[in-house]
């Protein structure tokens, strides 16, 4: 009786835990946190001075005693103790420990192949940030179901879910799974071509956040004919000084040509993994760009037309899979449909 009149305290959430960002969907109150996965801790004191948007105006800018850390890598916790410590700060945030309230439900987001000891760092971190009960969740399918897709009828949906870290590609029938790929390979594999195109191209040192806002503003999946202009600022290999080059959108598609095929590559071999009456639904359908990969300009039409089948980007596709939390939480068949058996019981 006691803990049924609790439950309706309990405000449960849903987590996007994405390597660039982290999105925290509460319960009655739609998304509360939007903010990079980002740490800055000074390495002197052992103490946290930043976590998210004020961490990440750090990068590159910090003295040595102070660390600005990522806890999370290619979609997986890499640094279990900084990773607990911001997730435990952000549902701080949202403020849903209160002393009248259970510990929430929560369901997360993970990336496909994920290993055991890899979702169990999820779980435990999750839980030792102050969760209750915890659910994991392919990002594809989260992304799939925030976008409102018929994925427990018989037909095929697809979805390519493309994050900061990781890549993930699926084909959904019937709430399950059928074909899909992983790949190590998203938006920050971009970021890093251009960071390696400046060097290799133009023989100067960019940092991480020009070159993010230099694929925001002229990276394009195709090469275009307006050719949009900008400039990489950055320090001289060769005279250490700082130095600003003119560049184009056109340059810029040749920085991350490569990853972006590789992308390209996985989609193509999904689709010939996939049975030929989901390929027909899949055909007629489309296929969803979700991910903040999805908002690189001419993105949907480079797939169409490398792989013939429609492509088109989701309406609001950063947050998904958030979006797909939070409406699990809303249905229990369906998340006990969809939730990957925990690695604790």
């Amino acid at each position: 009786m006691w803990q049924s009149t609790l439950s309706r305290f309990r405000a449960d959430i849903g987590i996007d835990l994405g390597t660039a960002n982290t999105l925290i969907y509460a319960q009655n109150l739609g998304i509360v946190v939007n903010e990079p996965s980002v740490v800055a801790l000074n390495v002197r004191t052992d103490t946290i001075l930043a976590i998210g948007s004020e961490a990440k105006k750090m990068i590159g800018k910090s003295p040595q005693h102070i660390q600005v850390i990522r806890p999370l890598q290619d979609g997986i916790i890499s640094n279990f103790e900084v990773a607990e410590k911001m997730l435990a700060y952000f549902l701080e945030q949202v403020s849903i420990r209160r002393w009248y309230r259970p510990a929430p439900r929560v369901v997360v987001g993970i990336p496909l192949e994920v290993t055991e000891v890899e979702r169990k760092a999820v779980e435990d971190a999750v839980l030792s940030a102050g969760a209750g009960e915890v659910f994991l969740v392919e990002e594809p399918v989260a992304a799939a179901i925030g976008c409102r897709l018929p994925i427990t009828e018989a037909g095929g949906s697809m979805i390519v879910d493309i994050g900061g870290g990781t890549t993930g590609i699926s084909v959904i029938s019937l709430g399950g799974t059928v074909a899909w790929k992983s790949l190590k390979l998203a938006g920050d594999k971009l970021t890093e071509s251009i960071i390696q195109f400046a060097r290799d191209r133009f023989n100067i040192v960019v940092g991480e956040t020009t070159a993010e806002e230099v694929k925001e503003k002229l990276g394009t999946a195709l090469p275009t004919e307006q050719d949009l202009a900008g400039v990489l600022k950055g320090r001289n290999v060769v005279s250490g000084l700082p130095e600003e080059i003119p560049v184009t959108e056109n340059q810029i598609h040749e920085a991350i040509v490569r990853p972006l095929d590789k992308i390209i590559v996985a989609i193509k071999e999904t689709l010939e993994r996939t049975p030929a009456e989901l390929a027909a639904d899949i055909h007629g359908r489309g296929l969803i760009l979700t991910g903040g990969g999805a908002l690189l300009r001419n993105l949907d039409l480079a797939i169409q037309k490398a792989t013939g089948v429609p492509a088109r980007v989701a309406e609001d596709p950063l947050t998904a899979v958030v979006r797909g939390t939070g409406i699990l939480l809303e249905k229990k068949e369906l998340l006990e449909l969809v939730a990957i058996a925990s690695v604790r019981s």
